[in-house]
């Protein structure tokens, strides 16, 4: 008889521990949810922002046609219809067209003087530290959602319940060039 508490108490401390995990890996999706979404309202101030200043800089070099057809292509989808992982590829290929934006400013000192184009340098500036913060956060919750889908034994559990492993924020290729500064 006592051999029927101990399986029983084995057997209620396997369904504890299974309830206790299965909610920490809903309170870390939802974690990973919030954080797309922080992230996600400064990556659409910045996808609304663009066209401004395609705008202001197409005025001083109009025949850079190539790199605004190239804005343009990328403005052309919905953002609001994009899944997060579309959002995240079009925010890597955003950051590379602004690249070469930026690049074209270089060569138009009276646009960089244009006090339209600082204002909206200067907003876009602004909505980049956000967004690098939200990416640390974002970053931070998806690890913490990985590392638990990953370590035993909570991966029983994950894979008992198809939890999966969240794609982190990381930057485009063009962002881990070093930056080449001549004199």
């Amino acid at each position: 008889m006592e051999l029927y508490y101990i399986i029983g108490g084995v057997i209620l401390l396997i369904i504890f521990y299974l309830f206790l995990t299965y909610n920490k890996f809903i309170k870390l999706q939802n974690y990973v949810n919030e954080a797309f979404a922080t992230m996600d309202v400064y990556l659409k101030k910045r996808w609304d922002l663009i066209p401004n200043i395609v705008e202001v800089v197409k005025g001083y070099a109009t025949h850079e046609k190539e790199t605004f057809e190239e804005v343009t292509k990328l403005r052309g989808s919905d953002y609001n219809q994009m899944d997060p992982n579309q959002k995240l590829a079009s925010n890597e290929q955003m950051t590379a067209a602004l690249s070469k934006i930026f690049a074209l400013v270089e060569s138009y000192p009276e646009l960089k003087a244009n006090e339209n184009f600082l204002k909206l340098s200067d907003q876009l500036t602004s909505i980049e530290t956000d967004i690098a913060n939200a990416r640390k956060y974002y970053n931070a919750v998806v690890r913490n959602l990985n590392n638990k889908v990953q370590m035993f034994p909570s991966n029983i559990i994950a894979s008992i319940f198809k939890i999966k492993i969240a794609k982190m924020f990381e930057a485009a290729t063009e962002e881990k060039e070093n930056v080449k500064v001549q004199l």
